[in-house]
């Protein structure tokens, strides 16, 4: 058997049907090199609290929903070996900024709420292309490379939760929502930062953010969400002064034909067993 190492968690718990206010419970267990605090939460629910509960879907870092604040800092708990935290106690609290729906579980309806209110899709002059495609638009890898460090946000919420201005301000959109508005606002295909400002160019928008970079440290993808908020800054300033993107610039659209043609080039050798 594998050595092991005695750990105290002190796991917050609350339940709104019976607790006027959350409390501390306090659990040891034995973990091994490699265990997860999602791993050691399952054992803890287990073999000492069976009304333990969070939210988790994937263990691989994929869907973003056991965000938790570990030892004061936001995390996913599918990502975060327990002895890597080099401590004999480990604190385990729901995120901050969100309202508590009991024990480890955020309330994570205003991150979907703002990321919607950024109309997170492409928005195109030729809307019927987009509702009735007639083939691809076209995007060169320089042109990808603009926004694609910000598609890798799976929407954990852990920016919002390190974010000092929405502790401040529950109104303001948050690094999460911001950084999208960016990712679509630069996209070739894209011409909707008019119907976007609204929602992002106000009080609560971007000028919000005092560029803490907690967001940034926080996420677990290294979408690097302070970044595009600046970006995203830069861009409003220039299509102010009009030397915004012009619909000129927009890709062209790809006929199906020609879509086929690339794909069976590129098809891969054919299968070797049935």
């Amino acid at each position: 058997m594998a050595d092991t190492k005695l750990i105290t968690f002190k796991v917050r718990r609350y339940d709104p049907d019976k607790d006027t206010a959350p409390h501390w419970e306090e659990h040891k267990l034995n973990v091994h090199d490699g265990m997860t605090v999602l791993e050691a939460l399952h054992e803890i629910k287990a073999e000492q609290a069976p009304t333990l509960a969070w939210r988790s879907s994937c263990r691989m870092g994929v869907c973003g929903s056991c965000g938790m604040f570990i030892n004061d800092l936001p995390m996913l708990a599918c990502q975060t070996q327990v002895l890597h935290l080099n401590t004999d106690v480990v604190t385990v609290a729901p995120l901050p900024n969100y309202d508590n729906v009991k024990d480890l579980v955020p309330n994570l309806e205003p991150l979907i709420e703002k990321h919607a209110a950024i109309k997170p899709f492409i928005i195109h002059t030729n809307s019927k292309e987009i509702d009735e495609p007639t083939g691809e638009f076209i995007q060169s890898v320089e042109q990808r490379d603009e926004y694609s460090q910000f598609t890798f946000c799976i929407k954990c919420g852990l920016c919002l939760a390190a974010c000092p201005t929405v502790a401040t301000d529950p109104l303001f959109l948050g690094p999460q929502a911001l950084a999208q508005a960016y990712r679509y606002t630069v996209d070739s295909r894209d011409c909707g930062l008019q119907e976007r400002l609204e929602a992002i160019d106000a009080f609560h928008g971007p000028y919000q953010c005092h560029m803490a970079g907690a967001c940034s440290q926080a996420c677990p993808k290294g979408v690097d969400p302070a970044f595009g908020i600046q970006l995203l800054k830069r861009t409003l300033v220039l299509d102010s002064i009009g030397f915004g993107k012009k619909e000129k610039h927009l890709s062209k659209v790809m006929p199906l034909a020609d879509v086929v043609k690339q794909i069976e080039e590129f098809a891969p050798p054919p299968r070797t067993v049935k």
